[in-house]
């Protein structure tokens, strides 16, 4: 336990000195940020033409901010996802291509607790990177757009309580996957020969899941992949996005919902457990 705690802080050290660490914390919210705000001139760019046409649109009236915040989720965890998802390859490859595992070893750190004060490391990483995603997609939806409930010709279709709760599982469901993914990053980067070979790998491998699990169809659902956002979205928060804007027509498969919570957690145990046992033949 020792050697863990000695592993764990030399990462949280190099990380807060670390010029990476920093961009991919800032990497997403600077992103969901110049997307609200393009998004915004993009609509009063369009009401200002539609008013000067005689064209103006009747507004379902508080739908907008509850839509743009979720798609502001759906883009941000996205890009946290695939950032957090090359770190972790990094992480441990690169240590082995400059040598710094062999100082931890020298310093009496066991493979395994390097394995897992790097994945503990990274989840720290990850939850910082969450949370400032968050603070700053609640606060410029709220800047730019109204919060409220789902209305058309003055009845209300959705309360913004119904709202919340279905955004707040949306969420919960999109960011169970994300542990897993970690898992799985580090897992190749402890299988790879090299950084650069451990990072191509791990993006490349979640890409082609991207591309081939509309291929799948069902069987994608045992895969943590299919649950959190990406390019090619199929997670529930996509659906959460027609929902709060008032769209009857979404339909709701509750067997993905139930292995949406299911599947993630166990298949990172799996990812971890296989990582702690080939680091342990692993020469470095």
């Amino acid at each position: 336990m020792k050697g863990f705690i000695a592993a764990l802080k030399a990462e949280i050290y190099v990380t807060l000195r670390s010029q990476s660490a920093r961009i991919i914390l800032l990497l997403p919210t600077l992103i969901i940020l110049v997307r609200a705000i393009v998004v915004k001139l993009s609509e009063s760019s369009q009401q200002a033409r539609d008013a000067l046409l005689g064209q103006a649109q009747i507004a379902t009236e508080g739908s907008n901010a509850w839509g743009q915040l979720v798609d502001s989720f759906s883009v941000g965890l996205t890009f946290l996802t695939l950032s957090m998802l090359a770190y972790a390859a990094w992480s441990f490859a690169n240590d082995a291509d400059t040598g710094v595992i062999r100082h931890a070893l020298i310093r009496r750190v066991s493979r395994p607790w390097y394995v897992v004060a790097k994945l503990v490391n990274i989840h720290l990483l990850a939850l910082c990177t969450l949370a400032l995603l968050s603070i700053s997609i609640v606060i410029i939806s709220a800047l730019l757009w109204d919060f409220g409930p789902v209305v058309e010709d003055g009845y209300e279709l959705i309360s913004s309580a119904e709202i919340q709760e279905e955004v707040m599982l949306g969420l919960r469901l999109a960011i169970l996957p994300l542990p897993a993914a970690l898992a799985f990053g580090l897992l190749v980067s402890v299988l790879a020969q090299s950084a650069t070979q451990a990072v191509t790998s791990a993006l490349g491998l979640s890409l082609a899941f991207d591309v081939f699990k509309g291929v799948l169809g069902e069987r994608a659902y045992y895969v943590y992949a299919s649950f959190q956002p990406s390019l090619i979205d199929q997670s529930y928060l996509q659906d959460v996005s027609r929902l709060v804007r008032g769209y009857s027509d979404v339909m709701i498969d509750t067997q993905m919902l139930q292995l949406n919570e299911w599947v993630p957690i166990p298949q990172m145990a799996l990812f971890v457990v296989i990582a702690l046992l080939v680091v342990q033949r692993k020469s470095v």
